[in-house]
């Protein structure tokens, strides 16, 4: 842990961001989530009605809480790296590869939605 240099422990938060996301929001993990979620019908302040999925247990409410599956993420990225590096050192890498492109695309369609919002106008 002494020699962790600042581009390793980059790598690790990319991997660890890459990981949360991949459990809280995208749909290829969907099947994991669904268990512990059920579908609630909201009204909102202008009486429109929307559907939320709303945790049913407090394993539920992990799997959707981005800020929670995030420090658990970060625990099973930091003891995997620690303990089994071997093994958990081409997953991190990979994640984090992951992890930088979701954080390019977000600015590139960003800078796409905005273009285009200019261009509609």
């Amino acid at each position: 842990m002494n020699n962790l240099n600042w581009l390793t422990y980059f790598i690790i938060i990319l991997a660890s961001y890459r990981l949360t996301h991949l459990i809280v929001f995208d749909k290829i993990t969907e099947f994991i989530r669904k268990p512990f979620l059920k579908k609630e019908k909201i009204i909102d302040d202008k009486g429109n009605e929307h559907i939320k999925n709303v945790p049913t247990s407090k394993f539920g409410y992990l799997l959707n809480c981005y800020w929670c599956a995030g420090v658990w993420s970060a625990i099973i990225i930091a003891i995997s790296y620690m303990f089994i590096p071997t093994i958990a050192w081409p997953v991190i890498f990979i994640l984090s590869i992951a992890g930088a492109q979701a954080i390019i695309e977000t600015f590139v369609g960003v800078g796409t939605k905005v273009t285009k919002w200019f261009t509609d106008q």
